[in-house]
């Protein structure tokens, strides 16, 4: 029993020194991990404090940063609130101080420019009112001014009657004193019931030596007096056609139209008045162009024509008549003895056509429009040879030299002479050369002798245009 208790007590003893002995050993190991465990205990705990003061360092920035610009950018607050790691919020503060330096710049940039457009938007705003009003002034009055220059233009030409023209008188019985003739004047003028007497320089109106002598013109109109003139044309006067057609204007400028062979022309076209020119001519081998002269014309008033033509011959002689006169499609005589003039009183106008030489020279007057001297002639061997016509042998190419004396043209009159009448006319021709020429032919080209219509024609009149004349020699 002894021994058994003894052998049990130290079995005791043994354990319990067992126990301690293991206590002993799990305290060691757990000394030697002690060392590892306090290595990683440290670096999470110096690591801890370390993002504490980072993180209070950029809290502090952030909050003054966020005062300035509370106001402006509210939603920037919301943008760091979802980012929970403290590393989203280090590269947060890099983008935010940028984003407000570019935005306070901009903002004084749109404040500049905006007043700028402002007043530039004012500016052009009163510059086209002005415009507007300008010009609505300006047609108001361009409109109204033809409108009542056209109604005196027709007036003036209506009331120009027989009492008016200044040929309207009757013949007296010559001065017994000196011969000389007188008439008393008709018109309504101051020179009503006046007797004029012709000088001593030209003591007779239709003297038969025409080459030789001036005749007297008796003026009934507002000049009212009676001279000594030549009655026949003069190629370097006003109002002047003559030769391979060289014309002198209204306004005293020379220039030359050739027209065409065979073709017409309007001469003037006026809303009362009307005169054509019918070309003959000839076209040398190599010329790009026609000789041309005017064979006939042909006068165009109220409801009348009158037409005068030189007829054709072979050999030119000055005893021999080539005159051809038509009125209103019919041939009339003018005598060679006595007063030597033909005459008609239309109601509206008298017309006369008096032979001013023995042959070949006449005057034409219609009353209140116009008066036209006119000679019918040849071209000369002497012309042909200086421009080298090459002319047949068989023709004298007669033709006629004109001098017109105009009354009461309109301020529009047109046609290749008539619209060198107007006021203020420039004439478009060259100066100082040989030959100016005038074009045109386009403009003032008509159908037929007695018609009135070309592009630029005015003339007015109930007539129609009649065929061509027996007699009229269209070459």
């Amino acid at each position: 029993m002894g021994k058994s208790f003894i052998l049990v007590a130290f079995l005791l003893i043994l354990v319990s020194i067992g126990a301690t002995t293991v206590g002993a050993d799990d305290n060691k190991p757990d000394d030697k991990k002690t060392p590892a465990a306090p290595a990683p205990a440290p670096k999470y705990q110096k690591p801890a404090p370390a993002p504490a003061p980072k993180e209070e360092k950029p809290a502090p920035t952030p909050a003054p940063k966020e005062e300035k610009p509370a106001p402006t950018p509210a939603p920037k607050e919301e943008k760091p609130k979802p980012a929970p790691a403290p590393k989203e919020e280090k590269p947060a503060p890099t983008p935010a101080p940028k984003e407000e330096k570019p935005k306070p710049a901009p903002a004084p940039k749109e404040e500049k420019p905006a007043p700028t457009p402002a007043p530039k938007e004012e500016k052009p705003k009163p510059a086209p009112a002005p415009k507007e009003e300008k010009p609505a002034p300006t047609p108001a009055p361009k409109e109204e001014k033809p409108k009542p220059a056209p109604a005196p233009k027709e007036e003036k030409p209506k009331p120009s009657p027989v009492d008016e023209d200044t040929t309207n008188y009757d013949d007296e019985t010559p001065d017994p004193k000196t011969g000389s003739e007188r008439a008393k004047c008709k018109s309504k003028g101051a020179c009503n019931k006046k007797t004029l007497t012709c000088p001593a320089e030209c003591p007779e109106r239709k003297p038969k030596k025409n080459k030789k002598n001036k005749g007297c013109f008796i003026h009934c109109g507002s000049k009212c007096e009676a001279t000594c003139k030549w009655r026949r044309p003069q190629c370097n006067g006003y109002g002047s056609l003559c030769y391979d057609p060289r014309f002198v204007g209204g306004d005293g400028v020379m220039f030359y139209f050739h027209g065409g062979k065979g073709r017409d022309f309007a001469l003037v076209s006026d809303t009362n008045l009307q005169i054509n020119a019918h070309f003959i001519g000839n076209r040398p081998n190599g010329r790009k162009r026609d000789y041309t002269w005017v064979q006939s014309i042909s006068i165009m008033f109220d409801t009348d024509i009158l037409l005068l033509s030189a007829k054709k011959v072979q050999q030119w002689d000055d005893s021999v008549d080539v005159l051809l006169v038509k009125w209103n499609g019919q041939q009339v005589n003018v005598p060679f003895t006595g007063d030597a003039e033909w005459k008609i009183n239309t109601g509206v106008r008298e017309v006369a056509v008096e032979r001013t030489d023995e042959t070949n020279t006449v005057r034409v007057t219609v009353g209140g429009l116009v008066e036209i001297d006119m000679k019918a002639v040849p071209v000369t061997k002497e012309d042909e040879k200086a421009h080298n016509y090459q002319l047949p042998s068989n023709d004298a190419f007669a033709h006629f030299e004109t001098q017109f004396k105009f009354s009461n043209l309109s301020d529009n009159v047109e046609g290749i002479l008539g619209k060198t009448y107007r006021p203020g006319y420039v004439s478009p021709v060259k100066r100082g050369i040989a030959m100016p020429l005038m074009g045109g032919e386009d403009k003032y080209e008509t159908p037929s002798l007695t018609s009135p219509r070309c592009k630029l024609c005015i003339f007015q009149s109930n007539y129609e245009s009649a065929p061509p004349a027996n007699g009229l020699f269209q070459y």
